[in-house]
């Protein structure tokens, strides 16, 4: 609230007003806030800029809009008629009452009434059509029971308020008052980072503004979320941030944002792949690699940090440059150093699955699989249930891609893995998949 100093220019104060009117005029509940915008306008005797500051509210739709209509209407009957309506409306009813007066003369002062009780009516619309979009809006706004900042969570329902409650402005198709609602929830939902990929989105798509206020607009709706508001455990806003500045040509901002996150996060992985793969895009496919090598061989990670790293550098390898032998390499040279990383061993497996084959080239395919199955079984320390999804996996395999005497390994895996401990060489934990399913007679 503005606050009146004695000596203060008035100039500077309406100002002022003016600046908060900006600010939270549109709020459903901003009547305390045009209250005193007008008992300041009261003590400086101004009724011109009293009946103007009425004049906009009675447009927006408030709490307590029908007591702002009363007084704009009580105020309305004693002013010169140039000041109660807009120009073409009056110049439209003054054409109406002569051509109505042709046949019908009427002195001045008949016409002056006719006039008012004409731009009374004129009034009354407005007051109307107030009324409708007040009506519409209360739904939503007697269901915000918390419309300040806190940190703890709101309840779904109220989440679900604020959604619907976006929806219906976007829908509207109002650019001020929805980008005021976005504002306004954004003070309740300040930690929910869909809320603010949900702004972002929206005002990206407002082609109504120049493409460069747009994209500043964005850069400072994600600024907003990724420096204050959402939890650095949540880098997928922060991310997108870093996209958007990609976007947009700015590569430098792009990485740096990457490194600010790493910098807070250390071995987030997937910063640590989204900030490869902007080097990628940028600089090609060994910018990548050496961005991944790089984290790999820090001592600041954990083994399973850099084990999905290693995983990460293979795909690189294989997916993008097409270097299968290369890809296989990695795995192999790494594999000593990550017998506890379940990624690591899932993506080296994935990857020996996943190679194309023929007839002829099927038995060194199974080979080079059965090699990696046997290490996970033999010398990987994996959970009992990432040991069942590979095991699985590989029954399935054998089933699918398996020779003639591919059935034989088949019964004496599953007696290995799913066997009572009596028989069983590793763990009872049944193994998911086809092939489990009817090795157990099903």
């Amino acid at each position: 609230m503005v606050m009146v100093r004695v000596g203060s220019s008035s100039s500077i104060i309406i100002m002022l007003y003016e600046r908060a009117a900006d600010s939270v005029g549109l709020d459903f509940l901003a009547h305390p806030f045009w209250d005193k915008y007008l008992e300041f306008e009261e003590r400086l005797d101004s009724h011109d800029r009293i009946f103007a500051i009425l004049g906009r509210i009675v447009h927006l739709p408030l709490h307590q809009y029908a007591r702002y209509f009363e007084r704009y209407r009580t105020m309305a009957a004693q002013r010169p008629i140039a000041d109660v309506a807009p120009e073409d409306v009056v110049a439209r009813l003054q054409a109406d009452i002569a051509r109505e007066s042709a046949e019908k003369p009427r002195n001045p002062a008949e016409v002056e009434r006719e006039l008012r009780t004409r731009i009374d009516a004129y009034h009354l619309e407005i007051f109307q059509r107030t009324q409708t979009e007040t009506t519409k809006r209360w739904t939503y706004e007697q269901n915000i029971k918390r419309p300040y900042y806190h940190v703890t969570e709101l309840d779904e329902e109220q989440l679900d308020n604020w959604r619907k409650y976006l929806d219906f402005e976007e829908t509207e198709g109002d650019y001020e008052r929805t980008k005021f609602l976005y504002e306004r929830c954004l003070v309740t939902c300040a930690n929910y980072e869909e809320f603010w990929f949900r702004y972002a989105r929206w005002t990206m798509a407002q082609t109504s503004i120049t493409k460069e206020v747009r994209n500043e607009e964005v850069r400072i709706i994600y600024s907003r979320a990724s420096c204050t508001y959402v939890a650095i455990s949540q880098p997928n806003i922060r991310l997108h941030y870093a996209r958007f500045e990609e976007s947009i040509g700015k590569a430098d901002t792009a990485i740096a944002i990457h490194e600010a996150i790493l910098a807070t996060a250390p071995g987030d992985l997937e910063t640590i792949i989204s900030l490869a793969n902007t080097h990628r895009r940028q600089y090609g496919v060994d910018a990548a690699v050496a961005v991944l090598n790089e984290h790999i061989s820090s001592s600041e990670y954990n083994p399973s940090i850099r084990g999905a790293l290693v995983a990460e550098l293979a795909r690189f390898l294989w997916k993008v440059k097409g270097d299968v032998d290369e890809a296989r390499k990695t795995f192999q040279k790494q594999q000593q150093w990550f017998s506890d990383s379940s990624d690591f061993w899932r993506a080296f497996f994935d990857f020996e699955l996943n190679q194309p084959t023929s007839s002829k080239e099927e038995p060194s395919r199974h080979k080079r699989i059965k090699a990696v199955f046997d290490d996970i079984r033999h010398k990987a320390h994996l959970p009992a249930q990432d040991l069942a999804e590979m095991s699985g996996k590989y029954f399935d395999h054998l089933l699918d891609r398996g020779d003639s005497d591919a059935m034989q390994e088949y019964i004496e895996l599953d007696i290995a893995l799913n066997g009572p401990s009596s028989v069983a060489v590793a763990s009872k934990q049944k193994t998911p998949g086809k092939g489990a399913a009817q090795a157990n007679g099903s």
